[in-house]
């Protein structure tokens, strides 16, 4: 009984949730091997299926075989059921499923539940699985009712519903796999739609609404358009989100308007700028050539793709929280304020720690990838490699094209920050130190210099 205590111990929340991701990868990794997955009826090599496997559950993006001419209807099934299981959390899946057969949710469920979510407190967390399984058919069903008006004419009835379908549930769970390789070639995303208002709006409302967070969804259903009312996350969330979309739209603007959108309407621009803004917090679509962006415009995708969206949500990144706490502590000790204050309330210590944490963490995983695959494959040019790397660790999918030149180890390389990039850097990393018991005594204090 005492071992079995000490092995219960040892498996954390974290740990939990690590292993689940693990399981639905390797279980989808299987089935996209099959024969019965590819169009030309062969077997999948297992490294293939592998990273397929993980950019779908990882909601990335990221293939090294086009989705649309490779796979077969039912290989697409499964990479469709790999994102919604990633996008909502296998745990919310599992604790949904136990609600609708009216199934009692353990403590530990709760548990493992609130970390998986990112939730604040485990008191009304199977209200906002509700919430949340309500809002995903709410939107992804309007979504995929509004791409299909328009993907009918050009694909017929059958394929213009799976379609919209399929992209609605992508779009929302920030995945960024699409079917078009059969109709504008392959890996050519939404290029051939950049003009199509209807398309483009519906995408970029599905990416936000998925990326600001469950969370964010129940105080916006609870208080209205009440500002005051909301939650200092919910503040904290909007505000972010609405910064960087507008300021990434605008830089969009000037660093492309003599490159990609020279030869472009205004409102095509407009609109591929608010696009490529959009799709970089973590969706991996397109509507220009990522290839061909200016190094400005390459830079600010990074930013954004390493940015994100918020906690709680389908979306990666170290999430957009995370990035104005810091920013916020920054600014506080460049003014000597006490403490760090944001909408006339003061944040926990702890959260800001939490953030530094995790943004150390990421920044140092996306280094030494760098330097490695740099080192495995001297000839990629390093500003592509960077691109491809901030691309998985924050699950984005967005690519130069670099991802099918990827050696085998270059390939695990990805994957791993993609798996990361979903379960969390920092969770990632506490999966193998955390304990549970402190130190009672703690070594003497000694100043250094800093700066």
């Amino acid at each position: 009984m005492k071992f079995l205590k000490k092995i219960q111990d040892k498996i954390t929340y974290i740990r939990i949730i690590a292993v689940g991701y693990l399981v639905v990868i390797l279980v989808g990794t299987v089935f996209l091997m099959l024969p019965v997955s590819t169009r030309e009826g062969e077997k999948t090599g297992f490294l293939t299926a592998l990273f397929t496997a993980t950019s779908s559950t990882c909601v990335t993006g990221l293939v090294v075989t086009d989705t649309a001419t490779h796979w077969t209807a039912f290989g697409h099934t499964v990479i469709l059921l790999m994102i919604q299981i990633g996008g909502l959390g296998f745990m919310t899946m599992g604790v949904l499923l136990a609600v609708l057969l009216r199934r009692r949710v353990s403590l530990r469920t709760r548990g493992i539940l609130q970390e998986s979510m990112n939730y604040m407190q485990m008191g009304g967390i199977i209200r906002l699985v509700k919430v949340t399984f309500k809002g995903t058919i709410l939107f992804e069903g309007v979504g995929a009712v509004l791409l299909a008006i328009r993907l009918i004419p050009v694909f017929g009835v059958t394929k213009g519903i799976l379609y919209g379908v399929f992209h609605s549930v992508s779009a929302f769970c920030n995945a960024g796999f699409d079917l078009m390789g059969t109709y504008s070639g392959e890996y050519s995303s939404f290029v051939e739609f950049r003009g199509d208002v209807l398309i483009n709006f519906v995408l970029m409302a599905l990416i936000v609404l998925g990326g600001i967070g469950f969370f964010v969804w129940s105080d916006l259903k609870k208080n209205g358009c009440h500002w005051k009312k909301y939650m200092l996350h919910t503040k904290i969330t909007l505000f972010t989100t609405t910064f960087l979309l507008v300021a990434g739209t605008a830089l969009y603007l000037l660093f492309e308007n003599n490159n990609l959108l020279a030869q472009m309407s205004g409102k095509d621009k407009l609109l591929a700028a608010a696009f490529s803004s959009v799709t970089a917090r973590t969706a991996g679509f397109n509507t220009i050539d990522t290839g061909g962006l200016t190094g400005a415009s390459k830079l600010l995708t990074m930013l954004l793709m390493f940015i994100g969206g918020s906690p709680g949500s389908t979306a990666g990144g170290i999430k957009t929280v995370t990035a104005l706490v810091l920013v916020a502590y920054v600014w506080s000790n460049l003014r000597d304020s006490k403490g760090v204050q944001m909408f006339r309330r003061r944040l926990d210590d702890d959260v800001i720690r939490k953030a530094s944490n995790v943004v150390v963490i990421s920044l140092l995983l996306a280094v030494v990838s760098v330097i490695f695959i740099c080192f495995l494959q001297p000839q990629l040019p390093v500003e592509d490699v960077m691109f491809e790397v901030f691309s998985a660790i924050g699950t984005v999918g967005m690519s130069t094209g670099l991802t099918r030149e990827l050696s085998t180890v270059s390939r695990i390389v990805v994957i791993l920050l993609m798996y990361c990039g979903r379960i969390g850097s920092m969770s990632f990393a506490l999966s193998f130190t955390e304990r549970k018991k402190v130190a009672p005594v703690q070594l003497p204090v000694e100043k250094i210099m800093i700066g």
